[in-house]
């Protein structure tokens, strides 16, 4: 009787230890499988040459947070508000979309990048606010649902680019990527581990429950 308790206990430990590692297999795969399928349909539509980068009417600014929670100017943000000045400049977008988030009264990322552009010498009427970019896939959707764009040119980072294009080339929307400065690798470890988990939840959102922007509204004409 007691021999038998043991072999039970060992045979639960053993399935449980099973499960375990068949999950631990699996999550590997997917985080892989999701990674790669995204990196080989996308890199060669991101641009870090303005020179080569194509022309387009319509900018895609992709929003973040202009403050780190430890206190200072985010990085990423300052980096992609210059690179967005410098495409507008450099005449290979007309207009821009700034699309971040706004669900919070004291929270506004379009109306903090749309200051900050007009400071930098752009002409406010070329800007385009997009108040519920809430996430990388509302924002690359509402830019055609709500503006009009079936073409455009994604403004952020290398890794968060290829996300929104792969995204747009799913949704029949023709996109580039220009990409800001990154951070240096040892300095954005945590953003870059995060992304690795983003885009396994991409192919869920596209391919298993098909996402939708959280809202949508009234389109906007741009020109």
């Amino acid at each position: 009787m007691f021999l038998d308790k043991i072999r039970q206990k060992r045979s639960k430990r053993n399935r449980y230890f099973s499960i375990l590692k068949w999950f631990f297999i699996i999550s590997i795969i997917c985080i892989f499988s999701s990674n790669l399928i995204v990196e080989l349909s996308t890199y060669k539509l991101v641009y870090s040459s303005i020179d080569s980068l194509p022309r387009n009417k319509v900018g895609l600014l992709l929003g973040t947070s202009k403050y780190r929670k430890g206190g200072g100017i985010n990085p990423y943000y300052e980096y992609r508000i210059s690179a967005c000045v410098e495409l507008i400049k450099q005449g290979k977008i007309k207009y821009v979309i700034v699309s971040g988030d706004n669900s919070l009264v004291e929270y506004n990322e379009p109306i903090q990048m749309r200051e900050d552009l007009i400071k930098l010498g752009v002409d406010p009427t070329v800007i385009y606010l997009d108040y519920a970019g809430f996430r990388t896939l509302d924002s690359v959707v509402r830019s055609r649902e709500i503006f009009g764009q079936d073409s455009i040119t994604v403004i952020s980072q290398s890794f968060h680019n290829k996300r929104a294009i792969f995204i747009a080339n799913n949704k029949g929307i023709v996109a580039v990527g220009y990409n800001a400065k990154d951070l240096e690798p040892f300095l954005g470890v945590k953003v870059q581990f995060r992304e690795l988990f983003a885009r396994v939840k991409l192919m869920i959102d596209l391919f298993l429950i098909d996402k939708q922007p959280k809202y949508l509204g009234e389109k906007i004409k741009i020109e």
